[in-house]
């Protein structure tokens, strides 16, 4: 479609769509009171994630840091937590990382311009400009996939929404016909149409678009072809084995590398792939820790926008009261024992199993050792791989300090209904 026609379509939308969100338009707390704060949190949280999610934790994110030099100054652990279930934590860093940079260069204000905002951590040309605009006033276009959407529908386009021609086209001839007195109220309508009519994947609800009557794609019935976007990379897949491993000292967990996937959150210990309990209490036995309860805790699945984890999962309630590091200690006296009495003897690489496992006996084990299988070193390695770094925390503490991502959520349940150390899962 000629950019002329473009321009003429989205300027006939103007009227009808600020008419309809006037009539229309959900009660959110950001929008009753648009301060340059709220606006720009509410705007962080409602990536990737939808307003009825969004809500809460936006009241409490407010209610505990209420203004930008509370932002700046919070605590770390308790950010995560205030974030904990939202997903995509680097947002929340990006956010303490902004306010400082607010405090430091503008005396504790958001600038207004577009151009301004774009220069913190965190905020790209959507959020520039849904804040300028909503929390200004100033005609800047917040073009984001909902937006993206609609107009390609209106004008019935077949380019691809991926492409940064593609949004800088649609953001420049929104504002071109943006009125300047009402760019916030413009900006959030078209928001809104894409967000609760103008609907992705299926049948938008055509008969309540107030733009109905000039959209190309509700003329040409081409709703569901449009708009038009790459087909998705298939996800990784990676297989876990959690483990809720309770002492009675509490619940096992540790810190997450500060890079990476799920960066500094906590999280339950876990062997890599789908294991068996057999292979559990195996992996824990050469450790020097006995298993007193092993439950199953089933399956479970989360979706990351890249990786997808499938995880089993095994509560254990720990016979051996020793301490992590006795444990650990105890099992690498036992390898080196082991490894210098192999080294004297044949010289192979060690045993290929916990003996003992799956039936194996000792005989099958050293033969299995004999032809180059797996160490018991190798097996010490998974195990302590596994528990490295893990510290005992109160069920009760962990649920309310400790920032533990939503793909635990599925074993979560269990610290809801514990509430002294010695009470039983």
């Amino acid at each position: 479609m000629e950019e002329e026609k473009t321009r003429e379509l989205a300027g006939q939308m103007v009227e009808p769509l600020l008419d309809w969100f006037a009539e229309n338009a959900r009660k959110l707390p950001w929008r009753d009171d648009p301060k340059p704060y709220y606006v720009w949190i509410s705007e962080i949280m409602l990536q990737q994630t939808r307003v009825e999610a969004v809500r809460g934790y936006f009241r409490r994110f407010i209610a505990e840091l209420p203004d930008i030099k509370a932002l700046a100054e919070a605590d770390d652990e308790r950010l995560l937590k205030l974030w904990e279930g939202l997903g995509y934590y680097s947002r929340v860093k990006n956010l303490k990382k902004a306010a400082a940079a607010v405090m430091e260069k503008y005396d504790g204000q958001l600038p207004s311009a577009p151009e301004e905002l774009r220069k913190l951590p965190g905020i790209g040309s959507y959020t520039a400009g849904a804040v300028a605009s909503i929390a200004f006033g100033k005609k800047a276009a917040a073009v984001d996939g909902n937006v993206l959407r609609v107009m390609m529908r209106l004008w019935g386009s077949r380019s691809d929404i991926s492409k940064d021609a593609v949004k800088k086209q649609v953001g420049s001839c929104l504002e071109s016909v943006m009125p300047k007195q009402y760019a916030g109220a413009f900006n959030q309508a078209l928001m809104e149409l894409g967000a609760i009519v103008c609907l992705p994947n299926g049948r938008p609800l055509c008969g309540e678009c107030p733009v109905r009557e000039i959209c190309s794609a509700n003329r040409e019935g081409l709703q569901e072809e449009l708009p038009v976007k790459p087909a998705k990379k298939p996800r990784k897949i990676e297989e876990k084995t959690i483990l809720v491993l309770e002492t009675d000292e509490g619940i096992l967990v540790r810190k997450r590398a500060e890079k990476g996937l799920l960066a500094g959150l906590w999280e339950y210990p876990h062997f890599e792939g789908k294991q068996s309990e057999e292979y559990v209490r195996s992996r824990l036995g050469a450790a020097g820790l006995t298993a007193a309860c092993i439950r199953a805790l089933g399956e479970a699945k989360h979706i990351f926008s890249h990786i997808e984890w499938r995880m089993t999962g095994y509560y254990i309630r720990l016979a051996h009261r020793a301490g992590l590091s006795e444990a650990a200690g105890k099992a690498a006296e036992e390898e080196a024992q082991y490894a210098e009495t192999a080294d004297a003897g044949r010289g192979s690489t060690g045993r290929a199993e916990t003996l003992g496992q799956s039936g194996s006996t000792d005989g099958e084990t050293q033969a299995a050792g004999r032809s180059g299988g797996t160490g018991r070193a190798e097996i010490f390695g998974q195990c302590e791989a596994a528990l490295k770094g893990c510290i005992p925390v109160h069920p009760r503490k962990l649920r309310e300090e400790y920032s533990m991502p939503a793909a635990f959520d599925a074993y979560q349940i269990l610290l809801r209904h514990k509430n002294q150390p010695d009470e039983e899962v």
